[in-house]
């Protein structure tokens, strides 16, 4: 494998193959997260960032306990929850964290009113193009546990762009993240407490009820269980 010393100044991914992929996720399936983001620093750092939604500081505090400088980015749609923006402030003062956030521009109409399926493209997506310039690497918090859509999810994978994508917890149960809280005291966003297991915009996030699928209360009334970042 090439490593980010051996493919010098040029912002490209090191040439992982298929098969380097597959050994590295067969490698990490039984790593413990903090391994996974060691190596991630390692070979990317500084051309990496870690896309948080702030539903819970959980990949954070990992992260920032392997390299305090790395880039965290938050993508403001300007349709958050005042309880997500306020964990925001509180989860950048907590770590002092180098913090990015990308603001959606004022749009002539309300995407969400008008053609929600699509709004996420516009609002977040594109966003998060943005962010991803002249990087090699981005992480997230993403977990099988939370959707049937990303039961498969790797721990190492090339996205689309052909950068290099890294879900260091994505093995981790619901159990091992209320765990890892509890334990390292990480701020979460009130919502959590409030019936919201799973955090996006107001205007297409609702409660769920006690033993309700955690991600029936994203874009409820839409065939829509994912808002393309992670695709």
């Amino acid at each position: 494998m090439t490593t980010l010393l051996e493919a010098g100044s040029h912002l490209h991914a090191p040439e992982l193959t298929r098969d380097d992929l597959a050994e590295l996720n067969r490698g990490f399936e039984s790593a413990p997260a903090q391994a996974v983001i060691e190596w991630a620093v390692e070979q990317f750092h500084p051309f990496m960032c870690l896309a948080a939604s702030m539903t819970d500081a959980v990949v954070i505090d990992l992260a920032v306990k392997v390299e305090p400088s790395i880039e965290v980015v938050f993508i403001d749609t300007r349709y958050h929850f005042p309880e997500t923006l306020e964990t925001v402030e509180r989860v950048r003062r907590h770590y002092g964290l180098n913090l990015r956030v990308l603001t959606v521009g004022p749009q002539p109409v309300d995407l969400w009113k008008v053609d929600p399926v699509n709004c996420c493209a516009a609002a977040k997506v594109a966003q998060l193009d943005r962010a991803l310039v002249g990087k090699m690497s981005w992480m997230s918090g993403l977990r099988r546990a939370e959707a049937t859509t990303r039961a498969d999810a790797p721990i190492v994978a090339r996205d689309l762009r052909g950068l290099i994508k890294v879900n260091p917890i994505a093995t981790w149960t619901d159990q091992d993240v209320s765990g890892y809280i509890a334990d390292h005291d990480v701020p979460v966003n009130p919502l959590l407490d409030q019936g919201y297991p799973s955090i996006g915009c107001r205007p297409c996030t609702q409660p769920v009820g006690e033993g309700g699928d955690p991600r029936s209360g994203r874009w409820a009334g839409h065939d829509k269980m994912e808002c393309g970042l992670h695709l």
